[in-house]
This record gives structure tokens, sequence and C-alpha cells, in this order.
């Protein structure tokens, strides 16, 4: 099983204040799915940690820390988006209202005939509008979080 996953499920994790069931089954499935990301991924996960120390959310080492475990998990980034036009993740995000960051995610789903895993709710919404499903929530795939 592969699904593609967004920066905001991916942060949750980094943060006890915004983990909840839905992020902690989606992380839980990474023992038995993988990941693909948007090539905007690294660099949206990597920026929400040099906010957060901040603003003392995390410590440098905590940062350091979770960026080493992230990188055992079975994500993978989708570098052939690198070479795609930026003028149709420009047109997906003006028909969703979307940022071009989320549209590069929806695109990614999109393309590969992933569920996508996310807790932002406009892409959520742009998601279900454009017929790709919400993984762990639109299939029969079911995961008890803790």
């Amino acid at each position: 099983m592969q699904f593609a996953l967004d920066s905001s499920v991916t942060l949750s994790w980094a943060f006890e204040d915004e983990v909840n069931a839905y992020s902690v089954a989606v992380r839980e499935s990474l023992d038995v799915a993988s990941a693909m990301v948007a090539t905007v991924w690294p660099m949206e996960v990597a920026n929400a940690l040099l906010v957060a120390e901040r603003r003392s959310r995390v410590t440098p080492t905590e940062a350091v820390q979770f960026l080493n475990d992230l990188a055992l998990l079975p994500i993978q980034v989708d570098l052939e988006a690198a070479n795609r036009n930026p003028l149709h993740l420009m047109s997906m995000a003006r028909t969703f209202r979307l940022t071009s960051y989320d549209a590069a995610y929806l695109d990614l789903a999109l393309r590969l005939g992933l569920p996508l895993a996310t807790l932002d709710q406009p892409l959520r919404a742009a998601a279900r509008s454009a017929g790709v499903p919400l993984y762990l929530e639109d299939s029969d795939m079911t995961l008890e979080a803790e």
C-alpha cells in the first residue's frame, strides 16, 4: 500500500499539541505501507522545524532527531515533479483555491493515483472535489490509533 503524504500530517508528529488519532494512524501505517511526498515536502518540514526552534517549541537537538527519525521511514520524494511545468500547479491552485505547495500534494496524488494523507482542511476539500480519496478515511483500510 502506498499513499501521498503532506507536511501537515508529518509535522503533527513533531509537536505533541498537534498530534491526533488520524496522524497517529497514518504514522503507524508506515509499518506496512510507504508514502510519496511532493518535492516541496523536505523544505516545508525543515522550515517548520526552524520556525519551531525560534519559537522555543523544539530544541535544535529535537529538530535534528525528528529529521533523523523521518529518514528511517519509508517516505520517498517524487523527483519526477521537479520537471513539471509550474503553470500546471498554478492552474490547479487557482481551480481549488490552494497554495501552490498544497497543489503539489494534490497533483502528486492525482498523477500517481494515490490516496492523500493530510490534516489541511482546504486540501482535504480539494481532494474530495478532485476525486482523490483521503488515506485511511475513504478506503476499507482501518487502523486503530492508540
